[in-house]
């Protein structure tokens, strides 16, 4: 992202996990946010362009900003699995460079969907202060709710004309919820000419 941005090589269930962490000014950071990718099949990597949005949001905010790619992207170690390993990647990144300390997750389409079981997985004691869905892939795999009182730190947000994953199945997971989602007008999967507008959302939840 910048000449500041550090690469890590992480250790995950399937061998090494390639990473990159960005900062803010040491004093002035609030915690440290795990950013997950959109699909491995279809070319998702850390090095997507709502990914890096949303670690600028991030860091902007004062939260270091880790990005990975799951097992088998890059040089991430092992295969593809529908989600259950890379759930366990996320959980083996946010183990080794958050132990402790505030905590945010963050995923974009299939990333939103490993995050929301990630989340959900989470003891009580170390639940996200602040959890960012975009482009949730609710179309396409079993998305976990997200527990009541997680709402409040939540931000759901869909392109109305996403045609990747249909608007109307992610209000179908939200519904029964009651878990707002921030619709914004005009707006496909891949937020072409609108990534200013979707930092500036991420930043002002991440503010609130």
């Amino acid at each position: 992202m910048n000449s500041a941005t550090q690469s890590l090589t992480l250790q995950g269930p399937a061998g090494a996990i390639e990473a990159l962490r960005d900062a803010p000014a040491p004093d002035a950071i609030r915690g440290t946010a795990v950013i997950a990718h959109p699909h491995p099949l279809f070319g998702g990597t850390m090095q997507n362009k709502v990914v890096q949005t949303l670690a600028r949001a991030f860091v902007q905010c004062g939260w270091q900003a880790v990005r990975f790619n799951f097992r088998g992207v890059g040089t991430s170690a092992g295969t593809y699995d529908e989600g259950r390993g890379e759930a366990a990647d996320m959980l083996a990144v946010i183990e080794q460079v958050a132990p402790s300390g505030p905590l945010a997750l963050a995923g974009f389409s299939f990333g939103a969907f490993v995050t929301s079981h990630v989340a959900r997985t989470l003891s009580p004691a170390r639940s996200p202060g602040k959890l960012v869905l975009v482009g949730t892939a609710a179309s396409r795999f079993e998305v976990a709710p997200v527990a009541p009182e997680l709402h409040e730190a939540t931000l759901v947000l869909h392109g109305e004309q996403d045609d990747t994953v249909p608007l109307a199945s992610v209000m179908d997971w939200a519904r029964p919820q009651s878990l707002p989602v921030t619709v914004i007008p005009g707006v496909a999967h891949f937020f072409h000419g609108q990534l200013p507008l979707l930092k500036n959302l991420v930043a002002r939840h991440l503010r609130a």
